[in-house]
């Protein structure tokens, strides 16, 4: 299992899919939904970069629950985390809940995706804590427990575990 952590625009995602590329049989699980035009580009931009060399799933709030389908792939690409937690506090699914069983259901062929919330100031209002606060131990359960951890900076991988 390998994560992959930095902060936004760093590169992740391309390292993610670069890394999977040496497999024989890819899965994608891609947690963005199309709330506005704009994400809708980045949702298109990122399957032009896959083309047609994983197996998709989009999965934007039960995560757990597609991983049982991904046991027999050689790899998973999961992108991202970060859009995952934001989509369990949009649509008020207990994160708490939901990252226990996806924790519990990781099958270990996994490249996770996740941003690095833990470097800027202390956010000023209860909604954005909560979201930093959850994302961040998320990030740390992932990193517990993965064989590699990597950090992005200006699309350079910088191995830390």
């Amino acid at each position: 299992m390998i994560l992959i952590t930095g902060g936004e625009r760093s590169g992740k995602s391309n390292f993610a899919i670069e890394l999977a590329m040496h497999k024989e049989k890819k899965a994608f699980i891609a947690t963005a939904e199309p709330f506005d035009d704009e994400m809708r580009s980045r949702i298109e931009k990122h399957k032009k970069d896959r083309k047609e060399n994983f197996d998709t799933f989009e999965e934007p709030l039960y995560l757990w629950k597609t991983l049982k389908m991904t046991v027999h792939y050689d790899t998973c690409v999961i992108d991202c985390m970060t859009t995952w937690i934001g989509n369990l506090m949009y649509h008020d699914v207990d994160s708490k809940e939901e990252t226990e069983k996806f924790l519990a259901n990781l099958n270990g062929n996994e490249i996770i995706v996740s941003n690095e919330v833990g470097m800027g100031i202390i956010s000023v209002d209860k909604m954005t804590r909560t979201y930093v606060e959850t994302l961040g131990r998320l990030n740390q359960e992932i990193a517990k427990i993965a064989n590699e951890v990597f950090f992005m900076i200006a699309g350079i991988p910088l191995k830390i575990k």
